[in-house]
C-alpha cells in the first residue's frame, strides 16, 4: 500500500475504506461479511476507515469489528458530527459521547463536521462554542485531527477553509466533477494551505463504472491501457499530488483486493497521456447527453437575483448523463441547502446573464426547463420540508 502524509506527518493510506456501504442483512449490517472485508483491507495496508453518526448501524458495526479483531490502535477511525441535528452546545458533547460508545473507543483519529454546504452552518456551530470544544477534545487526546466534509459550491468551500485552522477536509471529486462543488480549485487551495484532502465519491457512487454511457464503456474496453472504468477514475485521482486519500465504499472482498491492487500500483504523475486522452473522450460522450451546453465558466455570474446558474444547469445535466435521482440529489446538496437560496425559480427574466454568456445559451428558458425537471411537485414538497429541517436555527 502507498501512503501520503497528513498535516502532522503521520502516514495515511492512499485508499480509505468507506464503511457507508456495509452490506445489510435485513435491517442490520451483515457483520460477518463486513468483518471479512475490513480485515482484508487491513491486511493490504489500508489504515483509514470512514463512518458517520447518521449511517444506520455503521459506527457500532465498525467499533465491534475493530475491538474484537484487536486492530483498533493500528487504524484511523473517521466519523462525523451531524451539525444539522445540533441545537445546543450540550448537544455536541452528547452526540460525541454516543459516537465513542458506539465505536468502542476513547478517541477519534479524524473527526469531521458532517455535510457542510454553506459558511453559515459553520458560523452557527461557532456561536455554540465549537472552537473551544474542539480545543478541549484535542487537549484531552479524544480528537486527533479535526476536519469537515463538504457538498456546497466552491465559494463557500473556500470561505470555510479560510475560517479555521483545519487539519484536513473531505470533498466530492472525480473526473466528471472536476469543477463541481469544491472542485479542483478547492482541492488546490487546501493543498496550498497544507491541508490534506480526503476524496469521497471517486466513482460517483459507481456511476463512473456501471452507469457510464455504453459508448464510453466500449472506448475504455478497446483502449490499450487495459484499465477498467474504476481503475481509470482512481488512477486519475492518485495522479494528483494534492489528493491525500481516496475513499471507496468496498462491499466485497473482491472489490477490496482490486482497489488495493490499483492503489499499490498508483504513483503521482504515472498516468500515461493516453489515460488523460481517454478520459477526455469519455467526458465528451457524457457532454453530448447534456441538456444545456454550459461549461461552468461563470461569465453569467453573479445573478442579480442570486440564482446559481451554473450549479442548476450542472444538476439538470446530471439527470441525463447519469440518472434523474443523481441530478436531484446533487441539486438538493449544492443548491437547496444554500442560504440564501439560489433556486432557478428566482430568475426574474432580466436577461443580464444571456448578454454575458460565451456559449449564447438561452439561459432564461433553460432555467425554467431545469427547474421543472429538478423539482416536479412531489420533490418540491419533499425538498422544502428537508430544507426547513436542515437549515433550522440558521
Amino acid at each position: 500500500m502507498k501512503y501520503r502524509k497528513d498535516k502532522y506527518e503521520r502516514p495515511l493510506s492512499i485508499l480509505g475504506f468507506g464503511c457507508m456501504r456495509f452490506t445489510k442483512k435485513g435491517r442490520t449490517i451483515d457483520l460477518d461479511k463486513a468483518r471479512e472485508e475490513v480485515l482484508e483491507a487491513y491486511r493490504h495496508g489500508v489504515n483509514y476507515f470512514d463512518t458517520a453518526y447518521v449511517y444506520p448501524g455503521n459506527e457500532a458495526a465498525l467499533g465491534e469489528i475493530l475491538e474484537e479483531t484487536g486492530i483498533r490502535s493500528d487504524v484511523r477511525i473517521a466519523t462525523k458530527l451531524p451539525h444539522y441535528l445540533i441545537t445546543s452546545s450540550g448537544g455536541i458533547e452528547r452526540m460525541f459521547r454516543e459516537e465513542l460508545r458506539r465505536l468502542r473507543t476513547t478517541w477519534i483519529d479524524n473527526y469531521l463536521i458532517h455535510f457542510l454546504t454553506d459558511i453559515s452552518q459553520w458560523q452557527k456551530l461557532k456561536k455554540l462554542g465549537i472552537e473551544d470544544w474542539i480545543r478541549e477534545k484535542k487537549k484531552a487526546d479524544e480528537i486527533h485531527s479535526i476536519g469537515f466534509s463538504f457538498h456546497g459550491n466552491t465559494e463557500n468551500f473556500l470561505r470555510i477553509l479560510d475560517d479555521y485552522d483545519w487539519d484536513f477536509c473531505m470533498i466530492q471529486y472525480n473526473y466528471a466533477d472536476e469543477h463541481a462543488q469544491a472542485g479542483r480549485e478547492g482541492l488546490r487551495a487546501a493543498a496550498t494551505k497544507g491541508i490534506p484532502v480526503i476524496i469521497m465519491e471517486p466513482l460517483r457512487g459507481g456511476k463512473l463504472v456501471d452507469m457510464l454511457p455504453e459508448e464510453a464503456k466500449a472506448l475504455i474496453r478497446k483502449s490499450n491501457l487495459n484499465f477498467s472504468p474504476a481503475e481509470l477514475a482512481l488512477r486519475w485521482l492518485w495522479d494528483q499530488p494534492e489528493v491525500t486519500c481516496v475513499l471507496s465504499g468496498m462491499n466485497s472482498v473482491k472489490m477490496v483486493r482490486e482497489n488495493c491492487r490499483i492503489a499499490e500500483a498508483a504513483e503521482i504523475g504515472a498516468m500515461p497521456p493516453e489515460g488523460y486522452a481517454l478520459i477526455e473522450q469519455v467526458r465528451q460522450i457524457m457532454t453530448e447527453k447534456m441538456q444545456v451546453g454550459c461549461t461552468e465558466c461563470g461569465y453569467c455570474m453573479p445573478c442579480p437575483q442570486g440564482v446559481d446558474i451554473p450549479g442548476n444547469f450542472r444538476c439538470y445535466n446530471r439527470m441525463y448523463t447519469e440518472s434523474r435521482r443523481s441530478g436531484r440529489k446533487e441539486w438538493f446538496q449544492a443548491i437547496a441547502l444554500g442560504r440564501p437560496a439560489t433556486f432557478a425559480s428566482q430568475c426574474n427574466g432580466c436577461g443580464r446573464c444571456e448578454r454575458r454568456c460565451p456559449q449564447q445559451i438561452p439561459i432564461r428558458e433553460k432555467l425554467k426547463e431545469a427547474d421543472r425537471a429538478l423539482r416536479p411537485l412531489p420533490y418540491r414538497i419533499a425538498f422544502s420540508a428537508a430544507r426547513a429541517i436542515m437549515l433550522r436555527g440558521r
